[in-house]
């Protein structure tokens, strides 16, 4: 097991083009770091230069202390499970697992021993002497993790293993990954773009954004205070609504009403962490809305009337979708994930702002009609209107510059 320290790496390719840019990252021993962030963000291209494939621009990365930009990937002491799978289809599953340990000259005894193991621990040993070919995906992704856990390295790279899985599968082997890589705590960097993924695996999770790390904490920091926009509209499902507001004393003025600071955010507001900005980009989660009806005490927030457009029933909830009058927030961090999200060619409808609100099954809003909800203010989040930064970073100068502007 080793710690993987990036110490302002960069990558640069021969027409001038950066993908990774200064990163600054370290990975402690035994963690599982999720490197996330929508595609062309630099991601994978930071998990190949910890394994050798790709060179180093600028900077050090560092395995266990040792500066290793100039070792082959053979010499770094690391093992990677790539999205294909990447498995010799004339071998069988045992032949896969232990093909690294036969190149290296192991023992057959200590070859038979690993594979063995590592076949118990996957749940493989009733497959041992079938090929690929005649393996679900499921079972193909374990024979390639299973050929990664005998070599028994210091560190695991996995570079979205799960992409090619079906939905109900992905979360099985999602479980499964978890449970295999707590139980050998080794030192594991995974690559995806899937946010559920890596609220979910991760003990921290790193959001990138054209090269550049945005963020770094755990799952529950990067949801309860994001560095910015983009990580705010990244994290998260159904993705944070934004809308335009006025500071006014201790309260934001929005479309759906004046919302009362708290908490966090009015220290930082007494303290001068606006800088004296009054204009705000408010966001606020599906999750924290409710069907007014149903909240008791109505103490911390503010209640609207809206119109339900869309009502989608997911069984244990609802996802109501509805619009506020108010100008529309515009960014380019938000555009981006829209584009990610295959939404940025939608037309917008009206001159509002499209909003959803998760609410509870015992809600009895319909959909075509009226309705009275609340919003929790008590988990409202705020950004600066002309950066995107958090309120809560106390300058913006201090995340990642992102431009944002309301049309």
């Amino acid at each position: 097991m080793a710690e993987i320290r990036f110490e302002d790496v960069t990558k640069r390719y021969s027409d001038g083009y950066e993908a990774v840019k200064h990163l600054n990252l370290d990975v402690k021993d035994g963690e599982l770091m999720i490197l996330v962030g929508p595609s062309g963000c630099g991601k994978s291209t930071a998990l190949r230069m910890v394994a050798g494939l790709e060179d180093i621009s600028e900077g050090e990365l560092k395995i266990g202390g040792d500066v290793v930009n100039s070792r082959a990937p053979k010499d770094r002491d690391i093992a990677m499970v790539f999205q294909n799978y990447a498995l010799y289809p004339h071998m069988t599953v045992r032949e896969n697992m232990g093909f690294a340990l036969k190149l290296a000259r192991a023992p057959q005894a200590e070859i038979d021993q690993k594979v063995s193991e590592a076949a118990r621990i996957l749940d493989l040993e009733q497959h041992l002497d079938r090929r690929p070919a005649n393996l679900s995906g499921g079972q193909r992704q374990r024979v390639a993790m299973g050929r990664a856990i005998v070599r028994s390295p210091s560190a695991f790279l996995m570079d979205e293993p799960l992409s090619n899985l079906d939905a109900k599968l992905r979360v099985q082997m999602r479980t499964e990954i978890a449970r295999i890589q707590k139980r050998l705590e080794t030192t594991t960097i995974y690559v995806t773009h899937d946010q559920t993924e890596a609220m979910t695996l991760g003990d921290r999770i790193a959001v990138m954004r054209a090269g550049v790390l945005q963020q770094v904490g755990p799952p529950s920091e990067l949801y309860e205070h994001p560095a910015n926009l983009f990580v705010a509209g990244f994290i998260g499902s159904p993705s944070m609504n934004f809308l335009t507001g006025e500071l006014s004393g201790d309260s934001v003025q929005l479309p759906i009403g004046a919302v009362p600071i708290s908490g966090e955010l009015r220290q930082a507001l007494h303290g001068g962490a606006a800088g004296g900005a009054r204009r705000v980009i408010a966001g606020l989660r599906p999750e924290h809305f409710e069907d007014a009806h149903l909240v008791s005490d109505r103490t911390h927030g503010v209640t609207f009337t809206t119109r339900i457009d869309v009502l989608e029933s997911m069984g244990s909830e609802y996802y109501a979708y509805f619009e506020v009058a108010g100008e529309q927030v515009s960014s380019s961090e938000l555009e981006e994930l829209a584009l990610e999200a295959g939404a940025a060619d939608l037309p917008r409808g009206g001159e509002g702002s499209r909003m959803v609100a998760r609410l509870a099954a015992e809600s009895t809003v319909t959909e075509g009609q009226e309705a009275e909800l609340w919003f929790d203010s008590r988990h409202l989040q705020l950004f600066y209107a002309e950066t995107g930064c958090s309120l809560l970073q106390g300058s913006a100068r201090e995340t990642p510059p992102v431009a944002s502007t309301v049309s």
